[in-house]
């Protein structure tokens, strides 16, 4: 099973192995959503779309879609 942001669990870790360029927004890479990098899901909205996240000291709202697109090397276990 490939591990995406879109599965990880309220809390839990993963640090990001590979995206696809072609179909995440550039913004998203500059606020350093790049591999290599730990991201943490906050929050889910009630209808489990838009998804709340912490990447590079930063707070964001992504969908799911774009959620599936970012690969996680491994997944990281941890409450807030």
């Amino acid at each position: 099973m490939i591990h995406t942001v879109a599965n990880l669990d309220r809390g839990e870790k993963g640090i990001i192995e590979e995206l696809s360029f072609d179909e995440i927004p550039l913004a998203l890479m500059e606020m350093g959503c790049i591999p290599g990098k730990e991201v943490t899901l906050i929050q889910l909205s009630p209808m489990k779309d838009p998804l709340y996240i912490h990447v590079n000291g930063s707070h964001f709202a992504i969908r799911k879609e774009t959620a599936e697109r970012i690969v996680l090397a491994k997944r990281l276990c941890d409450e807030l």
